[in-house]
């Protein structure tokens, strides 16, 4: 194979801005966060989240990685303004897993089953940009906390952050 100069690949629609380099010191942290017990249901978690980490705030480019230390609930990204989205999305994970079904695990009560497998379909983490010392999400994005059981309890996440500031 014949060595030589590099060529570049332009997308028709797509800008190649040649990305420009971040000056700043490099962070990392962690942090465990505990969340406020919620019903069953579909929660928006942005608020909460961002008041718990006022370090992002220091930050101009980076990443957020969130893990919830559960099996029975699930963190999403998704629609962050209308409500009824929320409700939909509980009955449509409540349609596709039913509670009432023939389970073999049961002895947790009716609702957890169901909870693991909507956990298992839905996810246990997300990972969010962060510029300008904010979540970079898309106007309509917010972070969902998807709570699968009727008692959950206060969930647990585990927070990780990497950028500059």
């Amino acid at each position: 194979m014949k060595q030589g100069k590099k060529k570049s690949v332009a997308l028709q629609g797509y800008s190649m801005a040649a990305a420009s380099p971040i000056e700043g010191k490099t962070v990392w942290f962690q942090k465990e966060v505990t969340l406020q017990q919620r019903s069953k249901g579909c929660h928006l978690l942005d608020e909460e989240i961002l008041s718990k980490l006022p370090e992002i705030s220091n930050l101009k480019v980076g990443t957020a990685h969130i893990f919830i230390k559960h099996t029975t609930a699930s963190l999403i990204l998704c629609e962050n303004w209308d409500k009824e989205v929320r409700t939909d999305m509980t009955m449509v994970m409540d349609k596709i897993v039913p509670e009432k079904w023939n389970y073999a695990h049961c002895y947790e009560g009716p609702d957890d089953m169901p909870a693991h497998a909507k956990c298992a379909l839905m996810g246990t983490s997300v990972t969010i940009p962060i510029t300008k010392g904010k979540f970079n999400t898309g106007t309509w994005q917010g972070l969902w906390l998807c709570e699968h059981r009727y008692n959950g309890g206060g969930r647990k996440l585990v927070v990780t952050i990497n950028g500059c500031q």
